[in-house]
């Protein structure tokens, strides 16, 4: 029975994973206007992505959330070489998370903050999954997310361990942690 039991979650986590791996969430449309933009830093050109964004006027704002908190405006810009005026105006640095997690909070608290009714989330294609379910966990349900991955080639072990941090994050979520 045990055996059976142990087996059949196997095949259940085998079979998750795939749909997990095999459909990585994509970038979004260019032409879709939202509210803000909400970055969560931690991988290659995701700060790019939400700037270029920013700059093309698909929203008034962004937000880079868990950015180091030495890093100062002038120093973003001239590291991405994106013009001062726009970092400047229209960019606010998180600088309180740590962690998927609080990425969303940071986030969550920004958007209420603006008012926000639609963003659009920039992060890596393999972490969006996990980091949409945070920032959902967090904010009002009538906030409209546009899931806008930036395209990585994960390997298989960035790939098993995000599937299983996500799991972790949904079975932590419906036990109320």
């Amino acid at each position: 029975m045990i055996v059976r039991a142990l087996s059949a979650a196997l095949l259940l986590w085998i079979a998750g994973f795939m749909t997990f791996a095999l459909f990585l969430p994509q970038p979004a449309a260019d032409g879709i206007a939202t509210d803000g933009i909400v970055v969560m830093t931690g991988g290659r050109g995701r700060v790019e992505r939400g700037l270029a964004l920013l700059g093309a006027k698909h929203a008034r704002r962004l937000l880079i959330s868990g950015v180091d908190r030495r890093v100062r405006p002038h120093e973003l810009a001239t590291e991405f070489k994106a013009p001062a005026r726009l970092v400047d105006c229209c960019v606010d640095l998180g600088h309180e998370s740590v962690d998927t997690r609080s990425n969303a909070e940071e986030a969550a608290g920004w958007i209420a903050r603006n008012r926000y009714r639609s963003i659009r989330l920039v992060t890596s294609d393999w972490h969006m999954v996990r980091a949409r379910y945070d920032l959902e966990a967090m904010t009002s349900r009538d906030l409209h997310i546009v899931a806008d991955a930036v395209r990585t080639e994960p390997g298989l072990v960035d790939l098993v361990r995000e599937y299983n941090k996500y799991l972790l994050r949904r079975i932590a979520g419906l036990i109320g942690i």
